[in-house]
């Protein structure tokens, strides 16, 4: 098979959470231009709206889910809604995810639930309902969590984020664990693994150090537009179909130090 083949998604139908900017909507675009029928989630359906409209305007068949994945109940309708409208999902992409900044011992239980249940549990939860649902009666199916270089490691002084830093480390291992699990019904299922990358999420911390972030970066540079649209595509693609349980960094080398 060319390589061309291996890469190409056409006929798949990929879903995207968080898909509405930033890196869920990167990822959401690569996939489309590679052939995929794509839908999206957010909670903000106006958000949704314009990013269903870029996609259209690049030639690819979108549809929009607006949710709050925070919610475990809604986790079945989202599969129902993409079912309806594609009849299948062939390639996940948990990407919605939220943060809060406390120091550990004023950390507030309330918040410390929020990003757990959006973080970790709606990773879980939707991979559970997509796999059993589409991917293992079929013997196919790429999933492909995102996490972040925080799950890996602790953070320098001045970012105090433990939930976050604690959820994104459970979606690393969660990763493992499934794509161990799961192997034998020929899932792959991968992790990537972002630095800084600017975004909505990151702009007040961005504010206040992103100078130090790029000069302790050794391509001394932050994240861009198109820095997760390779990753995404190889991870969903038979190009990757020999590659399962892997965590990808994608941070311009900043972890290497």
């Amino acid at each position: 098979m060319s390589l061309r083949k291996l890469l190409d998604l056409s006929g798949k139908v990929a879903l995207v959470t968080g898909g509405s900017r930033g890196l869920g909507f990167q990822m959401a675009e690569a996939l489309g231009e590679m052939g995929a029928r794509v839908a999206i989630t957010a909670r903000k359906a106006a958000e949704l709206d314009t990013a269903a409209a870029r996609l259209a305007s690049q030639g690819v068949e979108a549809m929009t889910v607006p949710v709050d994945l925070g919610k475990r109940e809604n986790v079945p309708g989202v599969v129902d809604a993409v079912a309806a409208r594609f009849g299948t999902v062939d390639i996940l992409v948990n990407n919605a995810g939220t943060t809060w900044g406390a120091p550990a011992e004023d950390h507030p239980a309330e918040a410390w639930d929020k990003v757990m249940r959006l973080n970790i549990d709606a990773t879980f939860f939707l991979s559970q309902e997509v796999g059993r649902r589409f991917m293992i009666p079929r013997r196919s199916g790429k999933i492909v969590n995102v996490a972040s270089v925080a799950g890996l490691s602790g953070n320098p002084p001045g970012m105090a984020t433990i939930a976050y830093n604690a959820s994104k480390g459970a979606v690393v291992n969660l990763t493992r664990a499934l794509a161990a699990e799961w192997g034998r019904h020929d899932l792959n299922v991968n992790c990537i693994c972002p630095g800084f990358f600017p975004s909505k999420m990151t702009h007040g911390l961005l504010g206040a150090i992103g100078d130090m972030v790029v000069a302790g970066t050794p391509l001394a540079r932050l994240g861009g537009d198109e820095d997760l649209k390779g990753a995404v595509v190889f991870l969903c693609s038979e190009a990757s179909r020999h590659v399962t349980g892997q965590i990808l960094v994608v941070d311009g080398g900043a972890s290497l130090w």
